[in-house]
């Protein structure tokens, strides 16, 4: 027999595995307790759970994960359609201003031909009215010949005088202007009939005092038309035969031929 035969044992006895039970807390909150049994014996079976082990609580962690992440993809999604509408309004502007780019090229285009075409017609133009003058000034040179309405005075040639006139048809009016290619009422008269040899007064007034008052009942070519008092006259023209008169009227026509009974004249003179 051993000596230490006789000495009670103090060892705890060993835990079955079938005693532990687990009790977990899930994500919902619900307690509940897992039983883990081995099969050991029909008897240990029905033996009751003698120790529990608590599992942490993960209700708030995992909602609060869940939530973030919800955000995340929430945000990300929220991005990609920002993006894409920036996308497609950056598409729609880069083709709108394209269009814009190319209406506008089409604009300039047809201004610059319309510029150059016009361009092209004064050229003519001024080029047509310096061979009828020099033809006007080689005609008055060698003598030029007068109009069939009335024959010329001894003193000049009112020949040269409507057909420097007549050059001057289209040409723009502008107050204080004296020529070339622009010219008030009176610096047009004065130029016409320089041509004759004759040299009047630079405005309308003075020149409505010159020469022999006519009664308007009895015009020739060349006489000088006036509108307004003799010595305050506000206009001139040249009568130019069969009731018309050639000015240089306004702004709005320039230089033109009109008919008289349109535009009735106060009175006349004759200078030739």
């Amino acid at each position: 027999m051993s000596h230490t035969a006789h000495i009670p044992s103090h060892r705890k006895p060993r835990r079955s595995a079938s005693k532990i039970a687990l009790r977990a807390g899930v994500a919902g909150g619900v307690l509940s307790t897992l039983a883990v049994a081995a099969a050991a014996g029909t008897a240990n079976a029905a033996e009751p759970v003698s120790e529990t082990i608590e599992m942490p609580t993960l209700s708030t962690d995992l909602s609060a994960q869940i939530a973030q992440s919800a955000d995340a993809t929430q945000q990300a999604a929220d991005t990609y359609e920002s993006r894409a509408e920036q996308d497609a309004a950056a598409s729609k502007a880069a083709k709108q201003a394209k269009a814009d780019l190319e209406k506008a090229e089409k604009k300039a285009e047809a201004e610059r031909k319309a510029e150059a075409a016009a361009k092209k017609k004064a050229a003519e133009e001024r080029a047509s009215r310096s061979a009828e003058r020099t033809s006007l000034s080689t005609q008055s040179a060698g003598g030029g010949s007068n109009t069939a309405d009335a024959p010329a005075p001894a003193s000049g040639s009112v020949g040269s005088v409507i057909g420097f006139l007549k050059a001057q048809l289209g040409d723009a009016y502008v107050m204080g202007a004296s020529g070339p290619n622009a010219w008030d009422c009176s610096s047009l008269v004065q130029a016409a009939f320089k041509q004759a040899g004759v040299d009047l007064p630079r405005v309308s007034q003075d020149q409505s005092t010159m020469g022999t008052e006519v009664g308007t009942s009895n015009l020739q070519v060349g006489d000088i038309l006036y509108w307004g008092g003799k010595g305050s006259a506000y206009h001139v023209g040249v009568y130019i035969g069969n009731g018309q008169y050639l000015d240089a009227a306004n702004p709005g026509k320039g230089v033109v031929i009109q008919d008289l009974s349109g535009y009735p004249a106060s009175g006349a003179v004759r200078v030739l």
